[in-house]
């Protein structure tokens, strides 16, 4: 049996509020092959790590327009960044400047 005191903290404990725990961050994987991007589009929200997969055998970057990233992919390799801020961010292959995507930021 509990005693008065004992009831009250419980009860307490009970009807406090859950601590707010952060999702964890995902790791969002986009392939770059046949000079392609895929997918076009992707979404991600920030602190999550965007990697990179060159499956081709030609060097290709993920460069961001707006400057918040540049990231150089040699043949058959990965590469990866977290991302640090919200927005929609355009980027490219400077090496083939056809290949383009957007990946969506969410806070």
């Amino acid at each position: 049996m509990l005693s008065r005191y004992s009831a009250a903290v419980l009860g307490a404990l009970l009807l406090a509020p859950a601590p707010c725990v952060p999702a964890a961050a995902a790791t969002i994987q986009i392939t770059m092959e046949n000079l392609e991007i895929a997918p076009a589009v992707a979404s991600a929200k920030v602190g999550d790590t965007i990697e990179w997969i060159n499956k081709d055998v030609l060097v290709h970057t993920a460069t961001a327009r707006n400057g918040d990233f540049d990231v150089t992919l040699p043949p058959k390799k990965t590469a990866s960044v977290v991302l640090k801020k919200a927005g929609t961010v355009d980027y490219y292959c400077r090496y083939h400047p056809n290949m383009k995507a957007t990946l969506k930021v969410e806070p």
